[in-house]
């Protein structure tokens, strides 16, 4: 199954000649999209995201990864259901350059990381519903 939070917002910090930066984060887990909406209100529920006690998800990282010039991964943590834990971000597709339709400075990337969800007591179904979660963030910053 597939799903998407459609209420996301972060910052992200990026010194390239230095390759150093931070990533913050914050999704709104109310805003779960699966395409069923009777699935996306049990998803909100206390059994799953419960979103009523833990309204957002946040991912923040200050160690950066570079391979040469590019930036190449992040280590950090990701906190769910008031727990935090470590998670690292491999990262692909790292572009910056003038945005084609406003010509602003941005970067854009590709962010992937996979997370068992019963680390963070998520762990409702588990075995039957799959405890293993890939998470994929697509960024498009603005240089400010």
């Amino acid at each position: 199954m597939h799903g998407r939070f459609g209420a996301t917002s972060g910052k992200v910090m990026l010194d390239q000649a230095a390759k150093s930066g931070s990533i913050d984060i914050t999704i709104d887990a109310s805003s779960i999209d699966t395409g069923h909406a009777k699935r996306d209100t049990h998803l909100k529920s206390e059994e799953f995201f419960n979103v009523a006690k833990f309204p957002t998800l946040t991912y923040k990282a200050t160690k950066l990864k570079f391979n040469g010039d590019k930036l190449s991964g992040a280590d950090g943590e990701l906190t769910m259901l008031g727990v935090t834990k470590p998670a690292s971000l491999a990262v692909t597709a790292f572009n910056c350059g003038p945005h084609p339709m406003n010509k602003k400075p941005m970067c854009g990337a590709n962010a992937t990381t996979t997370i068992k969800r019963s680390d963070f007591g998520l762990s409702t179904y588990v075995p039957a519903v799959g405890d293993e979660v890939k998470i994929t963030i697509e960024i498009e910053a603005v240089k400010d």
